[in-house]
């Protein structure tokens, strides 16, 4: 996930890069940022989800959801055909495809699970290859998104005598600059997903067992977050980076219980499914801690790796189950990226 204003600057870099100026221009730094306009069908999408069947609820979650169908491969591909149907300029349409893929694909390598196939498939994946602050796909960006401000302010008179050096050198040095920015980037976007590949690779061989490359989050600049099942009742999870491999490894319980729960697999298992039917599905390693209380279990459900995630999103969602222990019905809650515990309603689970 980059900032939406590097976003908007990656689209302004193509423009510039390619000599489009004005109305085109600014097309093309909209569509940059259009994927991200989804969140005006999001709040739709919250408004009727609560009153429709579980899998109409999905079905609209996966059209209608952040990060969801206007971030997906036929979106682009549909957006395109249009700017080609409206225009039946080939540079011109080339350069939206860009403007509107940059924006998805640096999503896909930055931020948490997508559908990119959707509606062809509903499998998620994220390539995560780089982190989402990371200092040079936010910052870089930004100077073509400062040169057209500069130029916007010294359009209206205002300004005047600011910046002079700097006008100038970009004045002279225009279309070098900015393919000189854009070469830059896509080779950075482009080495990072590969030099993941080596790093998770080389964990593999060191522990004896696939490591997962979607799984693995980056957590810093050059630095990720990646977990494996160890054995029947633990996962590992462990800290790499490309500089020294494993820094640190912990072990996490599968299922932790607390008092003396009769079934307690078998309340896990029911979680467990009731989870898989809903979406988003953003824990990869679940983990389960049981307990019961005046005739009610509750089953906590959340990831392995919550513990060892800071200020970033990703998988930091709480599922709570009650179960009455009499009648078998359940009551669902969930807390979502750390934020407060809300009641889920009746058509989350199937």
């Amino acid at each position: 996930m980059v900032n939406t204003f590097s976003h908007l600057g990656v689209g302004f870099l193509i423009a510039l890069a390619l000599g489009f100026k004005g109305k085109k221009r600014n097309v093309l730094a909209f569509l940059s940022i259009l994927p991200d306009l989804d969140f005006i069908p999001y709040i739709l999408f919250t408004l009727v989800s609560d009153s429709v069947s579980h899998e109409t609820r999905n079905q609209l979650f996966y059209l209608l959801g952040h990060r969801e169908f206007m971030h997906s491969i036929l979106f682009i591909l549909l957006v395109t055909s249009l700017i080609w149907l409206k225009t039946k300029d080939r540079l011109f349409t080339a350069a939206g495809f860009a403007a509107i893929f940059s924006h998805v694909y640096l999503d896909y390598a930055t931020s948490w699970k997508m559908r990119p196939l959707y509606p062809f498939s509903t499998d998620t994946s994220i390539m995560g290859a780089v982190y989402f602050f990371d200092p040079l796909a936010n910052l870089l960006p930004l100077l073509p998104l400062f040169v057209v401000f500069v130029g916007y302010m010294k359009s209206r008179g205002k300004w005047n005598g600011k910046f002079k050096n700097f006008c100038t050198f970009v004045t002279e040095n225009r279309r070098s600059l900015y393919k000189t920015l854009a070469v830059v980037l896509v080779v950075w976007l482009a080495v990072l997903p590969v030099a993941k590949i080596f790093l998770v690779n080389n964990i593999s061989d060191a522990e004896g067992t696939k490591i997962s490359y979607q799984n693995t989050y980056p957590s810093s600049p050059g630095k990720f977050l990646t977990a494996y099942s160890y054995n029947s009742t633990h996962y590992k999870i462990m800290e790499v980076s490309y500089w020294s491999g494993i820094e640190r490894s912990d072990y996490i319980e599968k299922i932790n219980v607390t008092g003396d729960v009769p079934e307690t697999s078998a309340y896990a298992e029911r979680a467990e499914k009731l989870y898989l039917t809903a979406a988003p599905q953003e824990v990869d390693y679940p983990v389960y801690s049981v307990s019961e209380k005046n005739g009610s279990v509750t089953v906590m459900l959340s990831d392995a790796r919550n513990p060892y995630v800071g200020m970033w999103a990703y998988f930091r969602t709480v599922y709570r189950f009650v179960f009455d222990t009499e009648s078998g019905d359940y009551v669902a809650y969930a807390s979502m990226q750390g934020e407060k515990e809300e009641k889920l309603g009746d058509n989350w689970f199937g």
